[in-house]
């Protein structure tokens, strides 16, 4: 009988300034150290999971491989890393959730590829910027045909326009709650900016109410509309996200893919890193990733993933990144702007850190940003077969 890992604990500095923040699996809020239990610990049966899903969400482990020159092997029945012909690592191929590949020059064995795509463990390729280039999942994680089919009839619908508006809705109320939380404790020692952060959560929330009553006979029906409150909400957002920064970095501004500037980077990296857990979540689900409703279709562009990603770019990236710069850590770029590969590293584990030990509020228990990840996929798949029994409902993360 396989024995239960135990949650190790740890012995970390405390720096009193900083509301919240992740260091090797601890949170610290409020000046409290609160050790968290192992995700095993907290998964609840849930019957929109089935029974891999449940599997994949115990096993915590992610394997990231990032050295050029690397090799992934099976041997027995654990994965290994060489390199040179010297073993690096090895994992069993039981305790692995998703392997990510983030530098080029690395090979693996098609017995790696059987082996993982039998267990459910995705295998994503990541560039430097963090663009989630490729993955690998087993082809018979595709649920039900029917999943696939009322996706596809839901976009000409009103549960198009459901999903769509709770997407955006989500998205932009977690940017105000995020704002909040970064806020918080502000007022005494600056209390202009703690009001001007203040007014732009509630005009946030304005803005996200707006989206919520947004109303047609599909989402090709408000999309203008929608987008438009949408980028109106991110100016707001970003503005204020600068200025509660504590760092000296110089930052222009949000921008995309191809930027260069050291926040951006690290932002674009974290998005990349989980695009890949969203895809693989929707995967799952019975979804198909390229068929979102927000998002427009275009050749090679996975709409759904972009569409579920809006909940979860706070709660995941955003507030890693906040707590990595105003913690001082020792973020690098190379001369050409890119993150370093010991940054990418680092910012990645800190992520999937944050996937699977960051707890949140959802459906009135305390549950992992992971399971909370899979829940909401299952729940757009129950939505859209009209299984769910009432309408989509957005994951808000606290504050």
């Amino acid at each position: 009988m396989r024995s239960r890992r135990k949650t190790p604990a740890f012995f970390v500095e405390f720096y009193p300034e900083i509301l919240e923040y992740i260091h090797d699996g601890v949170f610290f809020r409020k000046g409290k150290i609160m050790i968290k239990k192992s995700t095993e610990d907290v998964i609840a049966v849930d019957s929109l999971l089935d029974e891999q899903t449940r599997e994949i969400l115990k096993n915590p482990v992610e394997l990231i491989v990032d050295e050029w020159g690397s090799y992934l092997g099976k041997h027995s029945e654990r994965l290994r890393v060489s390199k040179k012909g010297q073993v690096v690592q090895e994992v069993p191929f039981y305790d692995l959730k998703q392997v990510l590949i983030t530098n080029g020059g690395v090979s693996l064995s098609s017995d790696v590829v059987e082996e993982c795509t039998r267990l459910g463990i995705a295998i994503s390729f990541l560039d430097y910027s963090g663009r989630n280039y490729a993955g690998i999942f087993s082809s018979q994680l595709t649920g039900t045909v029917k999943t696939r089919r009322e996706q596809l009839l839901a976009y000409t619908d009103q549960r198009g326009l459901l999903l769509g508006r709770a997407f955006a809705a989500g998205k932009v109320r977690n940017q105000a709650y995020t704002l909040r939380y970064m806020n918080k404790n502000r007022a005494e020692k600056w209390p202009e900016l703690f009001a001007q952060v203040r007014q732009a959560t509630i005009d946030l929330e304005v803005i996200s109410d707006q989206i919520a009553r947004l109303d047609g006979p599909n989402i090709d029906a408000v999309r203008g509309h929608l987008l438009a409150l949408e980028g109106q909400a991110g100016r707001l957002y970003w503005e204020q996200f600068k200025n509660l920064l504590l760092v000296d970095t110089p930052w222009t501004g949000r921008e995309g893919q191809g930027a260069t500037d050291l926040i951006n980077s690290l932002l674009n990296y974290g998005y990349g890193v989980l695009y890949s857990r969203v895809e693989q979540s929707l995967i799952l689900a019975g979804l198909d990733p390229f068929a979102g409703f927000v998002h427009t279709d275009r050749p090679g562009k996975p709409s759904l993933v972009f569409d579920l990603v809006e909940e979860f770019r706070q709660p995941v990236v955003d507030r890693v990144v906040i707590a990595l710069l105003n913690l001082k850590i020792d973020l690098t770029q190379d001369d050409a702007g890119r993150l370093t590969p010991e940054t990418r590293k680092l910012l990645a584990r800190k992520l999937l850190d944050r996937l699977n030990e960051g707890r949140e509020r959802y459906a009135k228990k305390q549950q992992t940003l992971q399971y909370i990840l899979y829940s909401q996929a299952r729940h757009i798949a129950t939505f859209v077969r009209g299984d769910l029994g009432k309408d989509y409902q957005p994951f808000l993360c606290g504050w």
